[in-house]
């Protein structure tokens, strides 16, 4: 039974596992976007997250932390360097998941998942909003047009 046990094992032993969302999070860490399997891809985001949350707290600490989940010296430096910077005003979601066709050979369920700010297409597609005025100038009144076209007297 697996009561209370709420992440994918997608069918590996424990080592087996850990060892390949390490490889997959570095992969994603040096590309910014990888091809994956649906289930893989949701699993690596769980994996993921922390560790880029982590990363934006750059102390001794947190480096040696991240260093034991990623196990690669190059993946670890992208993020603190790169990814960390560009993702410091977000609170999470730092990564995004886009389903794609199934897999030709065994029909598996195939998806996208990139680091949310390093997606040039969408960042460029963001033009900052126009101002669209919708009332005209400020029209007098009959009463202001009056007393404006009226000499007074004491201007006589």
């Amino acid at each position: 039974m697996r009561h209370g046990k709420k992440f994918n094992h997608l069918g590996r032993k424990t080592a087996h596992r850990k060892a390949m969302l390490s490889n997959v999070a570095c992969s994603l860490i040096e590309h910014k976007r990888i091809v994956t399997t649906l289930a893989k891809a949701k699993a690596l985001r769980v994996y993921v997250e922390p560790l880029v949350t982590k990363s934006k707290n750059d102390t001794t600490h947190s480096r040696r932390t991240v260093f034991s989940y990623l196990k690669s010296k190059e993946a670890a430096i992208e993020l603190f360097k790169t990814v960390a910077p560009k993702v410091e005003g977000r609170q999470g979601g730092y990564t995004r998941i886009i389903k794609l066709p199934n897999r030709q050979g065994d029909n598996a369920e195939m998806a996208m998942i990139e680091l949310v700010d390093f997606n040039e297409l969408l960042l460029a597609d963001k033009a900052p909003a126009k101002k669209t005025r919708r009332r005209s100038k400020k029209k007098t009144t009959t009463s202001e047009a009056k007393t404006e076209a009226k000499p007074s007297k004491e201007e006589e």
